[in-house]
């Protein structure tokens, strides 16, 4: 019997240990970060004055996590919005880029089971990982569903409190560590940011993001970032600087607008760099092919941000 027991043991000791070797550790949104993005998503609706909404946050696996409807908001908005979140995160991607997919012709795709292109839904990205994902259905456009789902989303990046990470050291992750270290990030992680357009490091101080672009923008202001972009491939037409229209706070610090006017136009292409101070418009215009480009984004105290006007 005691020869047993330890064949026993000594069988799950090997079992374990090796089934270690065998999986991944995944970052998690929790239940406050959960409610923290609702709670931001409805406070932009109420300044916003959208006149309903369904906002619903899901982990990085697209379950429901949090949801909340807006009194007046039509009782389909729930499940669609779960739908948008979800899809947002099992394609980590915006919803939007199916729907413009969708419209250009890629019909097939509204064949996927449990999928919905609708725009709305935005993945929470963190550290390059996706974490969960925010949904929103019912507001006054398909472009507030969106404005409110980033506003949540937005709520959640650079904070540490925001994740719940399995492991039980942060040493084991560079980006988490608060004493200084290098981050190295190797070139199979970087082409697959690349052909994801996804941040590679997000901080308190500072942004890396592997962007992709293959259709013009909005136009941008960071309050408090600086854009340091360098194309890697491909080529777009960007204006920078004049004023920005009809402008938003879709997040604290990030304003949007529908275009520039009296901006100056740039034909940017491979190879070049193009520095964006914190505070100035910016808006791709027109894009030729694929556009990817690295963008480093130091963030200034918020004390000391430039005003916008």
């Amino acid at each position: 019997m005691k020869l047993l027991t330890g064949t026993i043991i000594a069988a799950f000791v090997f079992v374990a240990a090796h089934s270690h070797a065998q999986i991944i550790e995944k970052k998690s949104l929790n239940l406050d970060g959960a409610k923290k993005a609702i709670a931001a998503a409805v406070d932009y609706a109420k300044k916003n004055n959208a006149p309903g909404g369904v906002i619903a946050v899901v982990d990085e696996g697209g379950n429901l996590m949090a949801l909340e409807r807006l009194d007046g908001t039509f009782a389909m908005g729930a499940t669609i919005s779960i739908g948008k979140a979800r899809t947002a995160v099992l394609f980590k991607k915006p919803t939007r880029f199916f729907e413009e997919l969708i419209n250009k012709g890629r019909t097939a795709m509204t064949a996927v089971d449990g999928f919905t292109p609708l725009i709305g839904g935005i993945p929470v990205i963190i550290d390059g990982q996706v974490v969960g994902g925010v949904g929103v259905s019912g507001a006054a456009s398909a472009n507030q569903d969106e404005e409110l789902a980033l506003a949540g989303a937005n709520a959640l990046i650079g904070g540490a409190t925001k994740t719940e990470n399995p492991t039980s050291s942060s040493a084991k992750d560079p980006s988490m560590q608060t004493t200084q270290a290098a981050t190295f990030i190797d070139s199979e992680k970087v082409a697959a940011a690349f052909a994801k357009g996804i941040p590679l490091l997000e901080t308190a101080g500072y942004k890396v993001h592997a962007s992709r672009r293959v259709d013009p923008g909005q136009a941008e202001i960071h309050t408090l970032d600086t854009d340091v972009i360098y194309v890697v491939d491909g080529s777009a037409m960007l204006v920078t600087g004049g004023k920005a229209i009809d402008t938003k706070e879709i997040a604290p610090h990030e304003i949007r607008g529908t275009k520039i006017e009296g901006g100056q136009e740039h034909q940017i292409t491979k190879g070049e760099v193009i520095i964006i101070p914190n505070g100035v418009p910016h808006q791709f215009t027109a894009v030729t092919g694929e556009l990817h480009y690295f963008v480093c984004k130091p963030t200034a105290l918020a004390e000391g941000h430039l005003s916008v006007r």
